[in-house]
């Protein structure tokens, strides 16, 4: 039998590495641990999202987001979502109201230069991620 641990890595395609490299460390704060290197050029990375998860990310020209892709967005766990709204939004990026969702978290989108949506998370109490009960969906 298998056990997963937890989820390891999220991987999206960018347009333009460097762009894509300063949204995740200037807006979000995600360092990037390491590079993937090729004839002695950078093609691709991975960014720190906190304990042994990240995103990993590559280079493919014309990368666009699209509803249609199979993920549909990624889902980061802030501190306090409060703060990185008004950080996003001092960095100039476009970020939705903080909205308590109908599982009881704390919840705000915004998309990175690819188009990805992502969605920030600050858990409650009454998460049903740890309290657990059916939520009827408001969307």
């Amino acid at each position: 039998m298998i056990k997963v641990k937890q989820l390891a890595h999220v991987c999206i395609f960018a347009d333009d590495l460097d762009v894509t490299r300063s949204f995740y460390r200037d807006v979000l704060g995600m360092d990037t641990q390491f590079n993937f290197l090729r004839d002695g050029k950078i093609f691709g990375f991975y960014l720190n999202c906190g304990g042994r998860s990240h995103i990993e990310v590559f280079q493919k020209n014309g990368a666009r987001y699209s509803d249609l892709n199979q993920i549909n967005h990624l889902c980061l766990e802030v501190e306090d979502i409060d703060a990185a709204i008004a950080h996003i939004r001092s960095k100039g990026i476009d970020v939705t109201p903080r909205k308590l969702a109908c599982d009881d978290t704390c919840q705000a989108w915004l998309r990175d230069p690819n188009d990805v949506k992502i969605e920030l998370f600050e858990y409650t109490e009454k998460s049903a991620q740890f309290v657990g009960g059916d939520r009827i969906a408001d969307w």
